[in-house]
């Protein structure tokens, strides 16, 4: 090998200021050539070069960023709030699969019943989901990044509220289109709504005391009563669903929220063995 590249050229390699076409000879022939190597190394700044190889294993060891990371950071969420929301369960496609299927199943069977003046079953089921969305977005047994958080220099109510809010935005959203399919109940279809909420944040605001997973159960479990002992009374229109009954789903949401806004502080701590908050 007969041509070197120049020691000027050599310089301005390492300073990152040779342009091409000259750059991409420079780096083809030294990536070949031992003796301009060695010259690279000579005029090379030691520490300009190992903070170079430090950025490059950050980058390399940095975890690649998946769809729904890639899709919230480019509509400008923060990238760590994108990070925890990409973390959370129940936004993953195996939980948005059975929410999917379990609201086409419903609509389904609520259209092949025509008797009744409202879809009960699918007004019934679908403030459950959002419910169990949230219980299953936040706690020891289903997070597998709690322990993350817990450690995190971040508050744990955000974290939940973080989380929640993706949660209601995808289930609700869900809802909505399933509600769409039943264009002969018009509004009634939506009667889900205010139910929804009451529950979900009935459940959050019961968390400080009865854990993560004992209290979305027994407000889903009580909600399901409820509709049985209001089937058993009025064949009709269920009475959660009625306009007094969502005024009271509304009242009951209202209430919850600022009971859990009171108890923000309890989400700071680590559960106990049983699921309770200490």
């Amino acid at each position: 090998m007969t041509w070197h590249v120049a020691e000027d050229d050599v310089r301005a390699y390492a300073r990152g200021e040779l342009a091409p076409p000259m750059l991409w000879s420079a780096d083809t022939h030294i990536a070949r050539c031992a003796e301009c190597r060695a010259l690279l190394a000579t005029v090379t700044d030691p520490v300009a070069l190992d903070a170079g190889w430090e950025r490059l294993d950050a980058e390399l060891d940095a975890p690649k960023r998946g769809l729904l990371e890639s899709l919230l950071v480019r509509i400008g969420v923060a990238d760590h709030t994108a990070r925890l929301l990409a973390a959370t369960p129940v936004l993953r496609r195996s939980w948005i699969g059975a929410v999917v299927a379990l609201l086409v199943m419903t609509v389904l069977v609520t259209n092949s019943l025509k008797h009744s003046a409202s879809p009960s079953l699918f007004v019934g089921l679908a403030p459950l989901l959002p419910l169990a969305g949230v219980a299953l977005s936040y706690g020891p047994r289903f997070d597998p990044t709690y322990e993350m958080a817990v450690v995190a220099p971040l508050h744990g109510f955000r974290l939940l509220m973080i989380r929640t809010v993706a949660v209601l935005v995808a289930v609700l959203g869900l809802n909505g289109l399933a509600s769409l399919a039943l264009p002969e109940y018009g509004l009634a279809a939506l009667g889900w709504l205010l139910p929804a909420l009451a529950l979900t944040t009935t459940g959050l605001a019961l968390t400080p005391r009865l854990g993560p997973v004992l209290a979305p159960s027994l407000v889903g479990g009580g909600w399901v009563v409820f509709l049985l002992v209001a089937n058993q009374i009025d064949g009709g229109t269920l009475a959660p669903f009625t306009p007094a009954g969502q005024g009271v789903a509304a009242a009951v949401a209202a209430l919850a929220a600022g009971l859990l806004y009171v108890l923000r502080d309890r989400f700071d701590t680590r559960p106990t063995t049983f699921g309770d908050f200490a």
